[in-house]
């Protein structure tokens, strides 16, 4: 994960459209100081679990689907995962391994009871054949034994999920740099974790290590609590719902500074309140924020990884 501190920061250095405010980061940790937010796991109660190898796979597949939902405006994060955790309740082998490789795109929508064309439809069934084939040939189709093969490290798990499943890949090209943001490899550690509430798959010894997942819902929220200062060209798209090339400038730098800033909140909370804050209790609070506001603006790209 030093890759992606250290490109992020790159980025950060080097930002033409997006910059971090050190005033508004000290305010925010000023409020944060006497009581640091903490938030569930499944504060919604939205995900299966059996705390066992199918909660596992669930989990998995999940982290495989879960990118670019603004396009349909009806469709959010709770419709993924509340979808696969009723599929895999009405079914407990919907997600085996040899299953995943065979779904088509109104299956798929058949499965989540979704009644229309699911944002880049293709893109998703190409991603759970891809899950389906790799868990098949490397790990007896189990998601399980994938996180068992890391030895409880998180560093190792998604080292292990970007060598093999070539759609966990996200990074990108920044001003002649390659920039390395791994949001939903990343996220499946974290799920893991706070789903096992950190014991038996979920039981990692460098989960600090782990930094927030760069989407659309943090960077906004950290915009609107004066973190983040967007250039009023940026600003202006976002405002018009324009839609933000992947891999351009400014995608790369909204996504790259909202970790810079996580983790420079992580050590202003450190250095003021002599507390250790995990980069993954602030996203899930950062997060939690920005879904409970339906008035957020965030920027809009087309993406696989996000």
């Amino acid at each position: 994960m030093e890759e992606v501190r250290e490109t992020s920061a790159w980025v950060a250095r080097n930002s033409s459209h997006v910059t971090i405010d050190s005033s508004g980061l000290e305010k925010v940790v000023e409020t944060m100081k006497e009581s640091i937010p903490k938030v569930e796991w499944d504060y919604e109660g939205i995900h299966y679990f059996d705390n066992g190898p199918l909660t596992v796979q669930y989990l998995f597949v999940l982290d495989a689907l879960n990118f670019c939902f603004w396009p349909d405006k009806d469709l959010n994060y709770d419709h993924l995962a509340k979808g696969l955790k009723e599929a895999l309740l009405n079914d407990h082998s919907a997600f085996d391994a040899d299953r995943l490789t065979n779904y088509t795109g109104p299956q798929l929508r058949e499965l989540l009871k979704w009644p229309r064309s699911l944002p880049l439809e293709e893109e998703r069934v190409r991603l759970l054949h891809e899950v389906g084939f790799e868990l098949e040939r490397s790990f007896e189709g189990k998601a399980s034994k994938l996180v068992e093969s890391c030895g409880k490290s998180a560093v190792k798990l998604v080292a292990l999920v970007t060598r093999h499943f070539p759609g966990f890949r996200d990074h990108s090209m920044y001003k002649g740099h390659q920039v390395f943001l791994y949001k939903r490899a990343q996220i499946f550690a974290a799920d893991l974790w706070g789903a096992f509430k950190g014991q038996g798959y979920g039981e990692f010894n460098d989960i600090g290590s782990i930094t927030m997942f760069a989407d659309y819902i943090v960077p906004a929220v950290l915009q609107q609590l004066g973190v983040l200062k967007y250039s009023s060209t940026l600003a202006n798209a976002i405002q018009a719902s324009s839609e933000i090339g992947a891999g351009t400038e400014e995608e790369v730098e909204l996504r790259a500074c909202s970790i810079f800033a996580v983790e420079k909140m992580r050590e202003l909370l450190s250095i003021k309140c002599g507390k250790q804050v995990l980069s993954v209790e602030l996203d899930l609070w950062l997060w939690s924020v920005g879904v409970q506001c339906p008035s957020l603006q965030h920027h809009r790209t087309l993406s696989i990884y996000y």
